[in-house]
């Protein structure tokens, strides 16, 4: 009797003792590294001539109103040396040319947001401007001018100019020259056309505007008698088609087109017509 009771104790603990081991927590298995994902692929650089070439057109940057490079003429068209060299070199790269005015205090910014393609509007060439873009060319000489009225003799460089009495376009390189000798931006008398300076010059607001020295005869022969041009030629500068830093490609072929020009004497037909002379001379 008394081991037939202790077999039964044995086997109830053995229950039990399997019941508990039964509902004891599983371990988990630990879960294995994964192997890193692959870097997606990065897409191809985007070839800057294909891109207009697909498009069709070259879209360009100018300030409008800044005759003989790019203005208006009475049935509002746009003409100029810049506008005539562009439809020659659009032309030559198989596309059309597409111009978009912009306001020059910015038009690099504008350019480095995809406003348009180029600038092309007589734009100088300067160390700060090539820190941002690259330029195709150059295309022609620039300088600087001082242009006063016809009837004042007491201004003959730019340091016999009164403080507030000096106007030039925002953003220009007549802006900078004007920095560098000395002017405060509060004073000068900073516009956003230059035809707006010419306008303040014959009443009397200002005495005198810096301006490129191939936009002067321009001026001076719209209102003959009223200006006249004094000094010399402040700088020896030129002139490019900026150019966004990565659209190489776009930039070898606007080179190729203004090389050609330049070896073909169009370039130089072209300035004749519009200046009276060749900008585009030792360059």
């Amino acid at each position: 009797m008394l081991r037939k009771s202790l077999l039964v104790t044995l086997i109830l603990l053995l229950g039990f003792s399997l019941i508990f081991t039964g509902c004891g927590k599983k371990e988990e298995p630990k879960p294995q590294p994964q192997p890193a994902p692959a870097p997606a692929p990065q897409p191809a650089a985007e070839n800057s001539l294909e891109r207009v070439k697909k498009a069709g057109k070259i879209v360009a940057g100018l300030d409008d109103a800044y005759p003989p490079m790019g203005f208006r003429n009475e049935k509002g068209e746009l003409v100029g040396f810049d506008i005539d060299m562009a439809k020659e070199i659009s032309k030559r790269i198989g596309v059309e040319i597409v111009w978009q005015p912009t306001v020059w205090d910015t038009v690099v910014a504008s350019l480095k947001a995809k406003k348009f393609d180029v600038i092309i509007s007589g734009m100088n060439i300067t160390e700060k401007r090539l820190a941002e873009v690259n330029f195709a060319g150059p295309y022609g000489k620039a300088g600087q001018a001082l242009v006063v009225k016809a009837s004042n003799n007491t201004i003959k460089t730019i340091r016999d100019v009164k403080p507030g009495k000096l106007g030039t376009q925002s953003g220009s390189t007549g802006y900078e020259y004007a920095k560098n000798n000395g002017f405060k931006d509060d004073q000068m008398r900073l516009y956003k056309e230059f035809p707006l300076a010419f306008n303040d010059l014959a009443i009397g607001r200002i005495d005198a505007i810096i301006i490129d020295a191939f936009a002067v005869k321009t001026y001076l022969d719209k209102k003959p008698g009223t200006f006249k041009q004094v000094g010399d030629i402040m700088g020896d500068e030129k002139i490019g088609i900026a150019v966004r830093k990565e659209d190489k490609e776009l930039l070898d072929a606007l080179n190729k087109a203004i090389a050609d020009m330049k070896k073909d004497g169009t370039l130089t037909k072209i300035s004749e017509k519009w200046l009276g002379f060749d900008i585009t001379k030792d360059i």
